[in-house]
């Protein structure tokens, strides 16, 4: 038997079947996941805006019309999670201590993108982390979970363009992080995405 598909999981959670919920979850927690943890780079925080984000879908699902992909409207409501610990970080410095004795946190579910291959040193987590967050957020969804920019478009409800812009100047931030040479002043050279 196939999955049934995402609306078909709304329409039994919203009618009150729970376990219709848990499968909607199951499905793309570890998507989620993966979209906070390189957005806000630390894998605590990352877990607990996946918390938040499937407490706010769980609130609001009635509130999904249905004008675009389920899949668009959960990343604007994860995106719009993560500027919310983003902006709630700033507002609280976070100094974490770990004695030497005690074993490294657990790095969160798996998630199956190719970002841990992209992102998987030390060195490109940092980096990212370094890239503002408009152009971070707009990055991680291109080239990490690789949505095409219409729909990174609705998820930010910015215009392509904006994307674009966006995403460009967060592959140069980036690339500036990383020490990497560019060929544009200030930049890297536009790459064959960028004609997505």
């Amino acid at each position: 038997m196939s999955d049934p598909p995402d609306q078909e999981l709304i329409d039994r959670y919203l009618a009150g079947d729970d376990e219709a919920f848990a499968s909607l979850a199951r499905r793309h927690t570890g998507h989620v996941y993966g979209l906070c943890l390189r957005v806000l780079g630390d894998p605590d925080d990352a877990a607990d805006a996946t918390q938040d984000v499937l407490v706010t879908i769980a609130r609001k699902l009635d509130s999904f019309r249905g004008d675009a992909r389920f899949t668009t409207w959960l990343h604007r409501v994860a995106t719009n999670i993560c500027y919310d610990h983003l902006r709630a970080a700033k507002r609280q410095p976070v100094v974490r201590h770990f004695p030497d004795d005690e074993p490294a946190p657990e790095p969160g579910p798996p998630v199956p993108d190719h970002a841990d291959d992209v992102a998987g040193t030390h060195d490109v987590a940092a980096a990212l982390a370094r890239v503002p967050e408009d152009f971070r957020v707009a990055l991680v969804l291109a080239d990490v979970q690789d949505l095409p920019y219409d729909q990174i478009a609705r998820i930010l409800d910015v215009p392509v363009g904006t994307v674009k812009s966006r995403v460009h100047r967060g592959r140069l931030a980036l690339a500036r992080a990383l020490g990497i040479e560019t060929s544009e002043p200030g930049g890297t050279a536009p790459t064959s995405q960028e004609q997505r």
